[in-house]
C-alpha cells in the first residue's frame, strides 16, 4: 500500500468533520464552561481567607452570614448548573465522535466492495479487517482530542492565566516560565513516537491476519496435529509484536518522565518564590493560596496536553494507516460514458483475448476466439492449471483482459457498467459462500425483496426445499458461518436456489458437482440442467461425464484453445479430448470395482 504522510492525512480527515464542524464549536464551547466554572474556586478560596476569615472590621456574625451567601451561590453553580453542562458535553463530544466513525467506515466498507480480487489475493482478511475496525476507533481519538479536548484545556489555561495575572504578575511569570520547555520537549519525542506507533499498528493487524487465517484452518490444524508447529508460528507474529509494543512503550516511559519532571519543577518554583514574596511585600495569605490552587488548574490541563500528544499521535498513525487502505486503486473502473446494461439476449464473444494477473507474469490466457450463441452451453474442460477458471473470471469483469475484447449482444465488457452486468450473470462455484444468518436470507441473495413464495419457489426448483423442510426451523435455519452446519451438498443446492430466485440472462457453473457424493451430484445435477435451460451457459468441469450434453466442449490446454465440438465430434476425432475422456472413464470404471487386499482371484 502506498506510503501517507500525517498532514495529507489530517487534511483528508477534516472532510469527514466538516459536515459536524457547528457540533463540534458548539461541543468546545459547553466544554469552557464546564471547565470555566472549576477556575472559580482558588478565587473563592482566596476571599474566603482573605476577605471573610482574617478579614479586620467584620463580627463573626458578619462572617458567617458572607460564608454562608458565598457557599450557597457556589453550591447552587456545582450542583445545579454544572451537571447538565457535563452532562451534554460529554453527549455531544461522543455523538459527534463515533457519528463520524460510522461515516468513515460507510466509506471504507463502499470501497472494500469494489476492491479487485487480485487485491483480496494478496491481502490478509484480519489485516483489512483491523484498518476499518482498529484504526478507525483510534482516530475517534483524533476528533476527541485533537478537536476538542485540546482547545479546552488550552482555553483553561489562558483563562487561569487570566486570572492568576490580575493577582500577581511577577508570580505568574515565574509560574509558565518553564513552559518553553515543553515545546522543546514535545518537538524531540513525539516524531519518533509517531513511526513508532504505526509499526506497532502494523504489527498488531499482522497478528491479527494471521489469527483470523488460522482461525478459519483449526480442521487442517487438528487433522495434521500441527498444533505445537502452529503455536510456534502463532509466536513468531505476537513476539514481533511485543518487541514493536515494547520498543513504543519504552519510548513513551521517556516522554512522560521527562513531561512529568518538568510539570513538577513548575510548582516548587512557585511555592518558593511566594513565599518570598510573602516575607518581602504585602503578598496575602489567601492570594498564596490560590495561586497554589491555580498551579494544579493550569497543569493539570498541561499534563492533559502531553497525554493528549501521543493519543493524537497514535490516532494520526492510524489515520495514516486508513488512508493507505482508501487509496489502494481499483483495477476495475467504469469508464465516464460507461452505460447501464438493461436487456440481455445472450450472445457472447471472445475476440483474441489475452490475459495475464500480473504485468509482470507470464499470459494465462493466449488469444482465446469464442463466439457462443444465446442459449448455447458452453463446457470449459481441460487439465488444471489451464485457464478455465480464468476465462469465466472475464465475463463478470472480475478482471479486465489484457488484450482484446469480450462481448455481450456486440458491445464490449468494457463499455457497460460493472454492476449492471453482474447483475445479469448467476454464478454456482465449486465452494459457494453462504453467510451465518438463516438459510431463507442466503437464498433472498439472489433477489433481496423476493416474497416467501418466491424463496420456496426457488428452493423447490434446486431440488433443496425438501431437506430445507427437514431441518429444526426449516428456511429460518441458520446455517453458521460460510455454510458450516450444511453437507456440501446442501450449500450447494442452496445456491443453486439463489441463482433460480436471481433468474439471470447469463449462467456460469464452476466445477459445481465437484466432490460431492453420488446422491447429492444427481439432485444437484438435476437442478442445474433445468437452471441451464434457455440459458446463456458456461460451465467448468474436471469430470467430463457430466458435461457430455452441452452443446458445444472446448478443450483448454496452457491458456489456448485446441479443440472445440460437441462430445460426439470430438470423440470421434479421437484427439486430446478423447485421450482424456478415456482416461477418466477407466478411473471411474477402476473405483467402481470393489478391490481386498491380498485378494488373489
Amino acid at each position: 500500500m502506498k506510503e501517507v504522510h500525517n498532514l495529507d492525512s489530517i487534511k483528508r480527515y477534516m472532510e469527514f468533520v466538516k459536515p459536524y464542524k457547528w457540533k463540534i464549536l458548539l461541543t468546545v464551547l459547553i466544554g469552557v464552561f464546564k471547565f470555566g466554572i472549576p477556575l472559580l474556586m482558588p478565587l473563592i478560596v482566596k476571599y474566603v481567607i482573605d476577605d471573610i476569615v482574617i478579614a479586620e472590621g467584620l463580627t463573626n456574625a458578619e462572617k458567617i452570614s458572607q460564608l454562608l451567601w458565598l457557599m450557597g451561590g457556589a453550591f447552587l453553580l456545582f450542583l445545579v448548573l454544572r451537571p447538565p453542562i457535563e452532562y451534554y458535553r460529554q453527549y455531544l463530544a461522543q455523538w459527534t465522535g463515533n457519528k463520524i466513525l460510522y461515516d468513515i467506515r460507510e466509506r471504507l466498507f463502499d470501497h472494500i466492495q469494489k476492491l479487485s480480487l487480485s487485491f483480496y489475493s494478496r491481502s490478509k482478511t484480519g489485516e483489512i479487517i483491523s484498518r476499518v475496525i482498529h484504526d478507525v476507533e483510534q482516530t475517534k481519538n483524533f476528533v476527541m482530542t485533537g478537536l476538542m479536548n485540546i482547545w479546552l484545556d488550552m482555553v483553561t489555561i489562558l483563562i487561569a492565566i487570566g486570572i492568576m495575572l490580575s493577582m500577581n504578575v511577577w508570580l505568574t511569570l515565574v509560574s509558565i516560565a518553564l513552559f518553553p520547555l515543553y515545546g522543546f520537549a514535545v518537538k524531540i519525542f513525539y516524531g519518533r513516537l509517531r513511526q513508532l506507533t504505526k509499526s506497532r499498528s502494523q504489527a498488531l493487524a499482522q497478528v491479527q491476519g494471521h489469527l483470523h487465517e488460522r482461525v478459519q484452518g483449526i480442521p487442517v490444524t487438528r487433522s495434521f496435529a500441527l498444533e505445537d508447529y502452529e503455536r510456534d508460528q502463532f509466536d513468531v507474529q505476537n513476539k514481533n509484536f511485543l518487541d514493536k509494543a515494547i520498543h513504543h512503550t519504552s519510548w513513551n516511559a521517556k516522554t512522560f518522565a521527562v513531561m512529568n519532571t518538568i510539570t513538577d519543577l513548575a510548582p516548587l518554583l512557585v511555592v518558593a518564590f511566594a513565599g518570598y514574596l510573602a516575607i518581602t511585600t504585602n503578598l496575602t495569605v489567601g492570594t498564596i493560596a490560590a495561586f497554589v490552587g491555580y498551579m494544579d488548574r493550569v497543569y493539570s490541563p498541561l499534563r492533559r496536553l502531553i497525554s493528549s500528544s501521543t493519543t493524537l499521535v497514535q490516532s494520526i498513525a492510524s489515520m495514516d494507516r486508513v488512508y493507505e487502505f482508501i487509496d489502494e486503486e481499483y483495477d476495475i473502473k467504469d469508464r465516464d460514458d460507461a452505460k447501464p446494461l438493461k436487456n440481455v439476449k445472450g450472445d457472447v464473444e471472445f475476440d483474441r483475448v489475452s490475459f495475464r494477473y500480473e504485468q509482470d507474469e507470464e499470459m494465462v490466457l493466449r488469444d482465446i476466439s469464442l463466439k457462443v450463441k444465446h442459449g448455447e452451453t458452453i463446457a470449459l474442460v481441460g487439465m488444471s492449471g489451464g485457464g478455465k477458471s480464468t476465462i469465466i473470471s472475464l465475463i463478470p469483469r472480475f478482471y479486465d483482459v489484457t488484450s482484446g475484447s469480450i462481448k455481450i449482444d456486440g458491445t464490449d465488457l468494457r463499455d457497460m457498467q460493472a454492476r449492471t452486468l453482474r447483475d445479469k450473470i448467476g454464478m454456482v462455484l465449486q465452494d459457494n459462500i453462504l453467510f451465518s444468518e438463516s438459510i431463507a436470507m442466503n437464498i433472498r441473495m439472489g433477489k433481496p425483496d423476493a416474497t416467501d413464495e418466491e424463496v420456496i419457489e426457488a428452493a423447490k426448483a434446486a431440488n433443496a426445499h425438501d431437506f430445507i423442510m427437514g431441518l429444526t426451523n426449516d428456511y429460518d435455519t441458520l446455517v453458521g458461518e460460510r455454510g458450516v452446519k450444511l453437507s456440501g451438498g446442501q450449500k450447494q443446492r442452496v445456491a443453486i436456489a439463489r441463482v433460480f430466485l436471481k433468474n439471470p440472462p447469463l449462467l456460469i457453473l464452476d466445477e459445481a458437482t465437484s466432490a460431492l457424493d453420488l446422491e447429492s451430484e444427481h439432485l444437484i445435477q438435476e437442478a442445474l440442467e433445468k437452471l441451464a435451460s434457455d440459458r446463456t451457459t458456461f460451465i467448468v468441469a474436471h469430470r467430463l461425464s457430466t458435461i457430455t450434453h452441452a452443446d458445444r466442449i472446448v478443450l483448454i490446454e496452457n491458456g489456448e484453445v485446441k479443440e472445440q465440438g460437441s462430445h460426439q465430434q470430438l470423440m470421434e476425432k479421437q484427439g486430446n479430448y478423447y485421450k482424456l475422456f478415456q482416461v477418466q472413464q477407466l478411473d471411474d470404471n477402476i473405483e467402481e470395482v470393489p478391490y481386498f487386499i491380498g485378494d488373489q482371484k
